[in-house]
């Protein structure tokens, strides 16, 4: 089909070995020439619009998407975090250092 598209109105058993050898793809000779009697005389267009009806009854992709990254990093971003929090405890500078201008009485409620 993507031979005909391409401007090929009657590819050969050739031109489809070709086209699939420049991809990397071996072809099975029997399947190829049971394909191509199948196709003879048929019309591509006719045959696309057949098949895109088809292709609605499959339903669609997408949905999911996305997702988080590698399960693997899991532990080690939560083992981060955890190291985070552990530096930004307060430490106890022994008074003096009071933003509330208690001095070194500790500050105040106020």
């Amino acid at each position: 089909m993507l031979l005909v598209l391409g401007g090929n109105a009657s590819p050969t058993k050739e031109d489809v070995t070709t086209a699939l050898a420049a991809v990397g793809i071996e072809c099975d000779e029997a399947r190829l020439d049971q394909l191509i009697a199948d196709m003879a005389g048929k019309d591509i267009a006719a045959l696309i619009e057949a098949g895109k009806g088809k292709l609605a009854s499959f339903g669609g992709g997408g949905g999911g998407g996305g997702g988080g990254g590698g399960g693997g990093d899991a532990a080690p971003a939560a083992e981060e975090k955890k190291v985070e929090e552990e530096e930004e405890e307060e430490i106890d500078m022994g008074g003096g250092m009071d933003m509330f201008g208690g001095g070194d009485e500790g500050g105040g409620d106020y």
